[in-house]
């Protein structure tokens, strides 16, 4: 399970696990913002992607292909373990 490092601002909507791939939707209380977390354990890599209410589980279930339409730094940003 993804644990977040800002408090109660920040709930997990939804969450999967495969094969040293975990997922997470994330809604930002304070900000009122969601960004879809991925890690991957296999490869040590992580990102976070925004994700637009009317996308917003498309971006939880494929992330990738999300991740390499856009160019944003924010897109590639690793995630401090």
């Amino acid at each position: 399970m993804f644990e977040s490092t800002r408090g109660d601002v920040v709930r997990e909507l939804a969450h999967r696990e495969s094969d040293g791939l975990e997922v997470a939707l994330l809604w930002d209380t304070r900000l009122d913002l969601l960004t879809v977390t991925v890690i991957d354990a296999r490869r040590g890599d992580a990102f976070v992607l925004d994700a637009p209410r009317d996308k917003a589980l498309d971006v939880f279930y494929h992330p990738f292909s999300y991740a390499a339409s856009r160019t944003a730094p924010h897109t590639s940003q690793l995630l401090a373990a």
